[in-house]
């Protein structure tokens, strides 16, 4: 099938089947005038991909274990640590998965952290209680905390306001 359709049938769109394409996930063959055709086991491979990436994963720690691809499932999340030991567990797989993991861990910290900050500024009290461990732990004042590559600018909140401002808070 062609692109079009095979996207349709793996639940995304052409672009993001040329993506991952691109990225190695999936290799597409050509018809002489050079379209590309996809088979049932790409459209398989493509969704396994899908449920990874919803699950959390980035391309990159797919494509760590994308020779494996082939043994996932094509219509849940593949179970990175199988439930049944005669099936075997993938190493390579579950260690993605837990740095991953943990990785999300740390930007709900850093998240928390900027929210509590955040709220404080604006009076409210913060969402939820503490968890043990480094979560009750609030940055000093000044402190610059990020919250990740995709976390946009960072704000100095406890900067002096322009002449005018104190006006717009009223």
């Amino acid at each position: 099938m062609r692109i079009g359709d095979a996207a349709v049938a793996a639940g995304m769109t052409p672009r993001a089947l040329r993506y991952y394409e691109q990225q190695g996930l999936v290799t597409a063959r050509r018809t002489p005038s050079g379209h590309r055709v996809y088979d049932a086991e790409d459209i398989r491979r493509l969704r396994a991909v899908r449920a990874l990436r919803d699950a959390g994963l980035t391309v990159g720690d797919v494509r760590a274990f994308a020779h494996l691809l082939h043994t996932m499932p094509a219509d849940d999340v593949p179970d990175l640590i199988p439930r049944d030991p005669a099936s075997g567990r993938c190493p390579a797989m579950e260690e993605v998965a837990r740095r991953r993991l943990a990785d999300l861990d740390a930007r709900i910290e850093r998240l928390s952290q900027l929210r509590a900050r955040l709220a404080a500024r604006l009076g409210e009290p913060v969402a939820a209680a503490p968890e043990p461990g480094e979560r009750g732990k609030q940055p000093g004042p000044g402190a610059t905390v990020r919250a990740g590559a995709d976390s946009g600018p960072i704000f100095r909140l406890d900067a002096a306001l322009p002449p005018g401002a104190a006006a717009l808070r009223a």
